[in-house]
């Protein structure tokens, strides 16, 4: 069986480097009718929007099938698996928690904590309770205080279970994909509204971190944020600035108000009617400290001068080689993010919370030979390794994903999986690389 190749003396063959798993709630948990609906389940009913016309009310059964999976995470060895709650599987439409939907949380977290996994917890992973879209969403600013409540009362329930906590997972999916562009849920499509989403989703994490703080002061605390590289496609210079502003839009943005307290200069060249409502008091809510920072990483995209007057940069097409899902496989572009944002910032330790490959995977003679996906992962934990060597303090490492499970806007076409999953018969069957995901963590040293 093929092995990934990291280098012998790497910081990340020690045992003290972190390695998990990692899933979200709406895509594996299914068991719909045990939860109120949330923006997907409208998203996905909505003729056109998902591309197999699918949904997650059964998704991979994980809420009937958790002794399992959690077997199945064992079975690999990692130190951790990183997963999400469901705001609207534990919150009731009344603001009390649901305690048929925390138990099933509590036995997880309890389950885990006996097999010694730690538990990552992500509080928001895109599934929003539809009742408060209906209220605006985030563009509505109440939304970022009955987030507050919510991380109030489950950080409560849930009391020293967690090994750590995420505020939200990719603010830049749930405001630019969802309420800019509209190919995520809710599916609104305004320039006014991207950066107003943004922004409130800012603001809700300050103050869940606020509530962290308050009621779970020794877990990890902090916020998962993905980052796309933007290159320019030549070294002309209205190619360079186009790059820059890209990567202000789409990277910085969702960074700096953490870090510094403030937006990237590219606010000043909105229209007001595109600029967030920044109240007295929004930037030192948004800037709490926090103990980590999670970074999630796919791919780069590249750019050159704008071609509209009212645009800033024009986005290129993916480059080959190419995932199942499209995505540029570029694996310098990892080390070359990590190394950049440690240069802007004054970065809390870093954990690599999401990095993994769609692949057309096929099943021959009841196994899965993903050799595309392993040398994926080789590629990128070598990335990884180049960055640290570079002097990133990376603490950890989570493969996208635990399970094939439903892929957002694609459906069950596209699959991340370290395991691979029949959604017919729910059966689920360890990948070739799921097994080099395992060797690797088997062969490392005190």
């Amino acid at each position: 069986m093929k092995k990934f190749n990291l280098p012998a003396v790497s910081k990340m063959r020690k045992k003290d480097f972190l390695y998990g798993v990692a899933t979200a709630s709406f895509q594996i948990e299914g068991a719909y009718e045990s939860r109120l609906p949330c923006i997907w389940d409208t998203f996905c009913a909505t003729p056109g929007k998902i591309q197999d016309s699918s949904d997650g009310k059964i998704a991979c059964d994980h809420v009937n099938r958790w002794r399992e999976d959690i077997d199945l995470i064992e079975s690999l060895g990692v130190d951790a698996y990183r997963f999400s709650v469901s705001w609207p599987r534990v919150i009731k439409q009344d603001g009390n928690l649901n305690l048929e939907g925390v138990s099933f949380y509590l036995n997880l977290l309890d389950e885990l904590n006996r097999r010694n996994i730690k538990p990552f917890v992500t509080l928001y992973h895109w599934d929003l309770p539809q009742h408060l879209e209906d209220q605006g969403g985030w563009l509505n600013r109440d939304t970022a205080y009955q987030y507050q409540l919510y991380v109030d009362l489950i950080t409560q329930a849930f009391g020293s279970r967690v090994y750590s906590y995420a505020t939200f997972n990719e603010p830049f999916c749930s405001a630019f994909l969802g309420y800019e562009v509209g190919v995520h849920a809710p599916g609104k499509a305004s320039k006014e509204f991207g950066r107003k989403a943004a922004h409130h989703i800012l603001l809700a994490h300050g103050l869940g971190m606020q509530m962290l703080c308050k009621n779970s002061p020794d877990s990890l605390n902090g916020i998962v944020l993905n980052f796309t590289p933007c290159y320019p496609v030549s070294e002309n210079a209205a190619d360079v600035q186009a790059a820059d502003l890209a990567d202000q839009y789409i990277n910085q943005w969702y960074i700096k108000p953490i870090m510094d307290k403030a937006y990237p200069d590219i606010l000043a060249k909105l229209p007001e009617s595109q600029r967030p409502e920044i109240m007295p008091g929004d930037l030192d809510i948004i800037g709490q400290p926090i103990d980590f920072i999670g970074v999630n990483f796919y791919t780069r995209l590249t750019y050159s001068a704008p071609t509209k007057n009212d645009e800033f940069y024009t986005e290129h097409a993916h480059l080959e080689p190419k995932t199942d899902i499209g995505w540029e496989i570029y694996p310098q572009a990892f080390t070359d993010v990590l190394v950049r944002l440690n240069h802007l910032y004054s970065l809390p330790p870093i954990y690599i919370t999401e990095n993994g490959a769609a692949m057309a995977d096929k099943i021959e003679d009841g196994e899965i030979r993903d050799l595309d996906r392993i040398a994926y992962y080789d590629a990128h934990l070598n990335a990884v390794n180049n960055a640290i060597v570079a002097g990133v303090n990376i603490q950890g490492y989570f493969a996208w994903s635990l399970m094939d499970n439903f892929e957002w806007a694609e459906g069950y076409l596209k699959r991340f999986g370290l395991v691979y999953v029949d959604y017919a018969t729910q059966q689920r069957t360890v990948k070739h690389s799921g097994l080099a995901y395992k060797a690797l963590l088997a062969d490392r040293q005190v």
